[in-house]
């Protein structure tokens, strides 16, 4: 699957801190591609109704197990909102057992960066993976 441009939400004040997560999940196994694949298409579809989103995208490269998301809030508030959300919840639960590794980064950029790239998601989520204390 290629990587879904960034698909935009609300629009963030420009001046406004907006609160950047970044994740990267890789399964156990080639078989678990399919579940996890759709899992996050339904969760894609999830955040396209969030209060608070500004904007997300998400990219998977099938062959090697790996999905990676990125996505702009208005807070905190609403992106917890939105993991605490079914089907958000309930999925992320089902998936922790076919997950090799997972890695998250959190930062704020002001709302005139959006929308995102993924060049500094992705050295983001490289520095984090390498950090022994934090790697989830």
């Amino acid at each position: 699957m290629p990587t879904l441009p960034w698909i935009p939400r609300e629009a963030a004040d420009p001046d406004a801190d907006v609160v950047v997560m970044a994740s990267r999940f890789e399964v156990r196994s080639l078989r678990h591609v399919p579940g996890f694949f759709l899992a996050s298409l339904a969760l894609l579809r999830q955040a396209r109704t969030a209060p608070g989103a500004h904007g997300f995208t998400l990219k998977a490269q099938l062959a090697k197990r790996t999905f990676w998301t990125l996505s702009a809030w208005r807070d905190d508030a609403a992106l917890r909102a939105y993991a605490a959300a079914e089907p958000h919840r309930s999925t992320m639960r089902r998936k922790r057992a076919v997950m090799r590794d997972s890695t998250f980064v959190f930062w704020t950029v002001r709302g005139s960066e959006l929308p995102l790239t993924w060049a500094d998601a992705q050295q983001r989520l490289a520095a984090e993976a390498r950090s022994p204390l934090t790697r989830t």
